[in-house]
């Protein structure tokens, strides 16, 4: 471990430290080549999840270690230029600047007394050391907190942090991107984030010069409203197999308005990335605007319009956010201006619950009012199954509590959102999910999934889609957090 090539430190006696670490190394050691054959199969899941969780808390230990050695000038003394360099060549740190950011969030430092303080964020810092939480969920997280405004309050930043560390135990590092944005939604219901004046001052749309070969890149900056508009445009237009240049067979247009069996066809046969189909989906849409202003019927049973749900109280205060069927944020200031051309539709809910009570606006429920209706649900603006975060825009209507082949009712009651990818795996077999409609307490109309284990493996447990739950869990946060300070 010790250096000693320059120095003679035989003499020396061994901390404590450097005798876990040897320790430590010895059990890997051991632990990268013990027989896992031994194991059940549920005590390889466990020993897994425990490693995993070790890796975490050993991150944990190595920002400490790194403070203290920051603390007594050791990146200087060994002769690099910065706590960085040192990272960087001494302690071999992948990503020095953001190992940095992150033991600034969790690590404890001392004050210019020697007293120690508190984590910059304790409520993540504490899942951190518990190994609930890795590096990559820290960064995650840091960047939604990053977006608070100064301007915040106290309170409500400590709510956010507390609520942002418990959405980092249960979700992965890309999910916590999307859930940070609705909570931010929450955190600056009245638009301070981002008010139109700043959404007005940064848009922009460029298109670059030309490169030898004839192509450009175009960059732009959209406004919430346009961003809603691109987003339902692309969801009917950017499919494999639709508005292919380069197939003449490929069907043009809508994917609702194209023969399925053309479309699976040229599926087959298309190539393209995600970024070049929508290069080609905007393309063909554009011509078709120009020449005859077609954009298609509908998409997956939901017209192809710019479809908005916004909460009363909302509505009332002018402030906070409305959702798009593609996921899309809209400030209720943007909605409002829209809402001149709007055909206005009116879902009532039980209490507190995603169990419908009515829907209309004056005619009999069908196919289209079913999916919008679904939509309308506090958890339908996305696929229902856990941590899936598919736009409603893209989303399938499946029978939850029994399969429509089994005798499943097409009630309303009995569906939920699903992508076609989770759709498709809903089976009885080992890697296939089942599913079934809470009939009552708190998820009372929401859909549970199960991961089907194997025969004789340990079951999986049932899991609820818990991203509709944000707003309430930060309003119950926030008043802990008040209750707390005063």
């Amino acid at each position: 471990m010790r250096d000693t090539s320059q120095v003679d430190v035989a003499d020396e006696p061994i901390s404590r430290a450097e005798e876990l670490v040897g320790e430590l190394h010895r059990i890997t050691t051991e632990l990268q080549a013990v027989d896992l054959t031994q194991c059940s199969d549920a005590a390889l899941v466990d020993v897994a999840a425990e490693t995993e969780r070790a890796i975490a808390r050993l991150g944990f230990a190595g920002d400490r270690q790194i403070v203290e050695a920051t603390e007594r000038d050791l990146p200087r003394k060994t002769g690099h230029r910065s706590v960085i360099q040192f990272m960087t060549h001494r302690l071999r740190v992948a990503h020095p600047m953001r190992r940095r950011d992150q033991m600034s969030a969790t690590a404890t430092f001392p004050s210019l007394t020697g007293e120690p303080l508190p984590p910059q964020h304790p409520t993540l810092a504490e899942a951190f050391a518990d190994g609930r939480v890795g590096s990559a969920h820290v960064h995650a997280v840091l960047d939604v907190l990053d977006q608070i405004p100064h301007a915040v309050d106290h309170d409500v930043k400590v709510a956010a942090e507390r609520q942002m560390a418990e959405i980092a135990v249960d979700h992965t590092p890309a999910d916590i991107a999307a859930l940070g944005a609705r909570l931010l939604a929450l955190v600056d219901p009245d638009g301070t984030l981002a008010d139109d004046t700043d959404r007005k001052r940064r848009r922009q749309l460029y298109v670059n010069r030309q490169r030898a070969d004839g192509t450009a890149k175009m960059t732009a900056n959209l406004t919430p409203e346009l961003l809603a508009r691109v987003t339902m445009l692309l969801a009917v237009w950017a499919k494999p197999g639709m508005n292919n240049p380069d197939d003449p067979e490929s069907p043009c247009g809508s994917v609702e308005d194209a023969d399925p069996e053309a479309v699976e066809a040229a599926a087959e046969r298309d190539t393209r990335t995600p970024a070049q189909l929508n290069h080609d989906a905007f393309n063909a849409l554009l011509k078709a605007v120009l020449d005859d202003g077609l954009l298609g019927k509908s998409h997956r049973g939901l017209p192809t319009q710019l479809i908005i749900k916004a909460d009363l109280d909302d509505l009332v205060r002018e402030a906070g956010f409305a959702t798009t069927a593609t996921g899309t944020l809209i400030p209720i200031t943007d909605l409002i201006k829209l809402a001149a051309d709007t055909q206005p539709w009116l879902a009532v809910f039980k209490d507190a619950t995603a169990v419908p009570l009515y829907f209309g606006r004056g005619k009999r429920l069908a196919t289209r009012e079913q999916r919008l209706v679904s939509f309308a649900r506090p958890d339908g603006e996305s696929c229902s199954t856990p941590d899936c975060g598919i736009a409603a825009a893209h989303v399938e209507i499946h029978h939850a509590q029994l399969d429509w082949g089994l005798g499943g009712l097409t009630d309303i009651t009995d569906l939920a959102p699903a992508c076609p990818k989770h759709n498709r795996l809903v089976g009885d077999q080992p890697g296939q999910y089942t599913t079934r409609m809470v009939r009552d307490g708190p998820d009372e109309g929401r859909c549970a999934w199960r991961l089907n284990a194997e025969p004789g493996a340990p079951p999986n447990p049932e899991r609820i889609n818990r991203r509709p739950d944000i707003p309430r869990r930060f309003a119950e946060q926030l008043k802990q957090v008040r209750t707390d300070i005063h």
